[in-house]
């Protein structure tokens, strides 16, 4: 993928899984989306149609089940899904990113071999409990304790807003927990926590504005005991590991924002040729065509900053800044374009089963998951030496 930037062709293997994936978000994804929608429910005879496809194994090597790809790949998959349905797009994104892909990162042998084969199949999901009522974009506010106790660690706390923490192939946590003090500070440190471990609670999913047919609880963990050997890297490297994952998954995150934004233009272009007003298409009308236009252009730019930082990623060059600012303008060209297309639908884009609408609940999310608008901004000037 090194010269696509310049080309704008995507080498053949890409274009083939995009297209794959397209296909089976028009032809599976699409015709259930509103339904899961109304109902606020788990979409999971879609996920094992993307299990089956072994997208959740994407960017992981063969050795552990995956289909040996790269991030780039998921990414692609992630547009593609986001077009039709954002619910599905960050199902599968916080099940390889924020699920499955710190077990890989900084697993150690036998955590690998244990949890990386059943979460490379889709089978089962795993999540990540970073956000307390006191600890979102400040996470080093984390109260959540484990303490040692012989060869085990007690876990007490709580944590909210927690993707694919609650579902029934749920099989696993990976919670930040204050381990300790070092130099006065806070010592976070991640542990694995099974979800049938005692005392570990999915407490009732929330009623959201949107992405209604993805999974998210808050989760309590009341005298929670796991091994010691359940420590998922270095003791104390566990706020410091959970960043380099956030900048992964702002790449992924500003994928699946594309694809919502893309799909407000598709859906935009195909209403305006067919909706007739005053004696022709509104298309025709500048005013229409000028708001597509802007929208197409918003997509456009958005992709290109996104494939930018996927291309830096898999250099193994520095990315932090351009995954934030791939995040910072995917995130507002969704909820631009949502905004643009719902009002080009008219009374029709204010109804539910329309997807110009379930996009316009949606998108507002992706400003503030994984990284709000604020802290992209934060990050970028201190990239900046500012």
């Amino acid at each position: 993928m090194t010269d696509f930037l310049s080309t704008g062709t995507l080498p053949d293997e890409y274009r083939e899984l995009a297209l794959t994936v397209r296909d089976f978000a028009r032809q599976v994804v699409a015709p259930v989306a509103a339904k899961h929608d109304a109902e606020h429910s788990f979409p999971y005879e879609v996920v094992a149609g993307m299990a089956d496809m072994g997208l959740f194994g994407l960017p992981f090597p063969e050795e552990y089940g995956g289909m040996g790809g790269d991030y780039f790949a998921l990414c692609l998959a992630l547009e593609e899904l986001g077009k039709v349905d954002q619910s599905v797009a960050i199902t599968l994104e916080a099940g390889v990113s924020l699920g499955a892909m710190p077990i890989y990162r900084f697993g150690n042998d036998k955590q690998k071999q244990e949890w990386l084969p059943q979460l490379t199949s889709g089978r089962s999901l795993a999540a990540f409990g970073l956000t307390e009522p006191g600890a979102g974009s400040d996470a080093g506010g984390t109260r959540t304790t484990a303490v040692r106790d012989g060869d085990d660690w007690i876990i007490n706390g709580s944590k909210q807003f927690i993707t694919n923490s609650g579902t029934d192939i749920t099989r696993l946590v990976t919670v930040t927990a204050v381990t300790g003090q070092v130099d006065g500070k806070k010592e976070i440190s991640t542990i694995l926590v099974p979800t049938d471990t005692p005392g570990f609670v999915a407490e009732p999913a929330y009623n959201k504005v949107g992405w209604n047919a993805s999974d998210t609880h808050p989760l309590s963990f009341t005298d929670v005991r796991v091994p010691q050997e359940n420590l998922l890297g270095e003791r104390g490297r566990g706020y410091a590991n959970f960043l380099r994952i956030l900048d992964e998954g702002r790449i992924a995150i500003a994928a699946l924002a594309v694809g919502a934004a893309q799909g407000c233009v598709d859906e935009s272009v195909r209403y305006a040729s067919e909706r007739d007003a005053f004696g022709q298409a509104i298309g025709r009308n500048q005013a229409i065509a000028f708001k597509i236009a802007r929208m197409e252009a918003r997509a456009h730019a958005a992709r290109t900053a996104y494939y930018d930082a996927a291309a830096l990623m898999l250099a193994g060059k520095p990315f932090k800044k351009q995954a934030s600012i791939a995040k910072l303008v995917a995130s507002e060209a969704a909820m631009d374009n949502s905004r643009d297309a719902t009002q080009i639908f008219g009374g029709y884009g204010f109804m539910n089963e329309y997807a110009v609408a379930r996009h316009y609940r949606d998108s507002k999310i992706l400003e503030i998951g994984e990284g709000t608008t604020e802290v992209q901004l934060m990050l970028i000037g201190r990239e900046l030496g500012l």
